[in-house]
């Protein structure tokens, strides 16, 4: 292949980018940069709330004036998977569904909206502690999970209107 074309070969993926509107998310003017330490959360109200809004944080910062507003409701439920010969379930699925809302706090408008879902699961096989640990494990990685998910989507919203 010659060099011309090998050239154009590995700029047409970049130029159907651009042709697509793609924009960097902490680029100019991108998702990322808008929210960055603009997003208050709301409160939350229970330990599974509590650590989807931490992992929010994180990965957006806390406001020192916000612009934006992020109402959750966090779902959960656990279903057993794994039974022995005793009757006894060793494995668990957690689900998790968590329903959001941005909303611009000048105007109070709904920016963008949604629900994401995901689960983890957790063995039961060892002692009580240990079965305990990881069941609290499998719940900060389930909302660690819809955390990562809830702002990819964020950051796919068009917040120019």
């Amino acid at each position: 292949m010659s060099l011309p074309n090998r050239r154009l070969m590995l700029a047409l993926p970049l130029l159907a980018l651009a042709a697509c509107g793609f924009q960097p998310v902490y680029g100019p003017g991108g998702a990322g940069t808008a929210l960055q330490n603009s997003v208050a959360v709301d409160a939350p109200d229970d330990a599974f709330t509590y650590t989807l809004v931490r992992e929010i944080e994180t990965r957006l910062g806390r406001p020192a004036a916000a612009k934006y507003g992020l109402a959750l409701t966090v779902t959960t439920s656990e279903e057993g998977l794994a039974i022995d010969t005793a009757d006894n379930t060793r494995r668990y699925n957690l689900i998790g569904k968590a329903d959001f809302a941005l909303r611009d706090l000048g105007t109070g408008q709904i920016v963008s909206s949604g629900n994401v879902e995901n689960f983890t699961g957790y063995s039961a096989t060892g002692s009580t502690v240990a079965t305990l640990a990881a069941e609290r494990d499998a719940q900060v990685r389930l909302m660690t999970m819809l955390a990562d998910q809830i702002v990819t989507r964020l950051y796919a919203a068009d917040l120019t209107q």
